[in-house]
């Protein structure tokens, strides 16, 4: 009786999996989450002073999102992705150790630095080591469950949180915190690292930064020491210019890159106030957060559901936006807690959407500058996200929760409609379905 092995790029494949769905659980398991809205009032903070620690973690990330990017393609993705949950872990220990609206400030710089760092990096050097296996048709269902776990994590992390802080106080929580940042970093040191880029097509060789051939070889899995010249400031810059580049000069990449917030940030935001419509449909206040765990779990299912839709054309992505729309739009119309599993259903479809579309945007970047194009399409989604959080402030004056809900379905709508006229080129389905 013969043994078929497993091929060794599978079992390579296996292993970065394995590490991406065990930092990323990590990452999302923040303990204080839930809580350190309560610390900070607890402290003696007002809402306004609050408000500006929100602020100034939304504008470190802004700041920070595209150097960060360069950064971790100058430099090293993996190096990054071991520093920033260092960085947030020093920050929540600050919290505990010297509350103050200070420390808070302090800490929030550090976490909004630690989430630029991870934005970008990750997706990159998944996409880049799968690409290195002839594997890149597997990163839309790794990353897809990869999001359903970081769901699962902060889903998880709210309800030890209680327990813990029962047995004592903001202490033990944020002692917790630090050490699920420690094994996180720990677990990012385990990602491989190597920087090859094969040939592409002439197209795709010509958009690239990587010389006449497209070659671009660089191994960062053995020795971390690293090349004074690659890590010069010059090197970084260059860096910085290829990403913006290719950003802007490729069609393909821009649309991409677009088409990234065009699906991400409405929803997105709308998560944000599922509790308030949860209480506004007028349900008992021991309700509103099994709703907002249904939402959740929506998520997390459309996380699992991205390797079945990794084949959708542009017009598949179409359909998909205009059913998440009605869903949406039907489920808020409501106005009852059973509209909430239309919801669910809703950001299930705008979870999958959401991946699907980080899929096409890594398939059409050709140069070495991965992490920088992925970065500008997280700015472009931060930015977008600010945007929605002012106009549902706007129309709340005017608008009840459910009702804000159900309008919102109409981006969707004329989205998918946009998408539904044009033509795919196929090239930003490349390696879909391969692997």
């Amino acid at each position: 009786m013969s043994i078929t092995l497993p091929r060794a790029s599978d079992a390579r494949v296996r292993r970065l999996a394995a590490a991406l769905y065990a930092y990323t659980f990590l990452d999302d398991f923040t303990l204080l989450y839930p809580l350190y809205a309560l610390l900070f009032a607890d402290t003696g903070l007002s809402t306004a002073e609050i408000s500006s620690l929100l602020a100034i973690w939304s504008l470190t990330s802004l700041v920070m999102e595209i150097p960060s990017g360069a950064w971790a393609d100058t430099v090293s993705r993996r190096l990054l992705l071991v520093l920033a949950p260092l960085l947030a872990g020093a920050g929540y220990a600050l919290w505990f150790l010297l509350p103050s609206y200070g420390a808070f400030a302090v800490g929030f710089v550090l976490w909004g630095t630690s989430g630029a760092l991870q934005s970008g990096s990750l997706e990159a050097l998944v996409y880049t080591e799968l690409e290195r296996e002839d594997a890149a048709g597997r990163y839309a269902g790794i990353m897809g469950r990869a999001r359903a776990l970081g769901t699962g994590a902060v889903m998880a992390a709210t309800a030890l949180a209680v327990p813990l802080f029962a047995a004592g106080g903001y202490s033990l929580v944020g002692v917790a915190s630090v050490l699920v940042c420690l094994v996180c970093a720990a677990v990012a040191a385990a990602f491989p690292e190597h920087r090859t880029r094969r040939p592409r097509s002439p197209r795709r060789t010509r958009r690239g930064t990587g010389g006449p051939g497209g070659d671009l070889t660089e191994d960062r899995d053995g020795d971390p020491g690293e090349d004074t010249e690659a890590s010069s400031p010059r090197a970084y810059l260059g860096m910085l210019r290829a990403g913006l580049r290719e950003a802007r000069g490729d069609r393909a990449v821009r649309r991409a890159l677009l088409l990234v917030p065009a699906v991400a940030a409405l929803w997105g935001s709308l998560e944000e106030y599922v509790p308030l419509l949860a209480a506004d449909v007028g349900v008992a206040t021991e309700t509103v957060p099994l709703l907002v765990l249904l939402v959740s779990a929506g998520v997390a299912a459309g996380g699992f559901l991205v390797a079945a839709g990794s084949r959708l054309t542009l017009r598949g992505l179409a359909v998909l936006l205009a059913a998440g729309a009605v869903a949406l739009g039907a489920g808020a119309a409501a106005g009852n807690a059973l509209g909430f599993f239309a919801i669910a259903a809703a950001f299930c479809v705008f979870q999958t959407s959401t991946v699907l579309v980080d899929v096409r945007l890594q398939n059409t970047i050709a140069g070495p500058a991965r992490a920088t194009v992925t970065s500008v399409a997280g700015l472009a989604t931060d930015v977008a996200c600010l945007g929605v959080y002012g106009v549902y402030a706007a129309a709340s004056a005017v608008a009840g929760h459910g009702m804000i809900f159900a309008l919102s379905a109409v981006p969707y709508l004329l989205l998918a409609l946009f998408l539904a006229s044009r033509r795919d080129s196929g090239a930003a389905a490349r390696g879909a379905g391969s692997g």
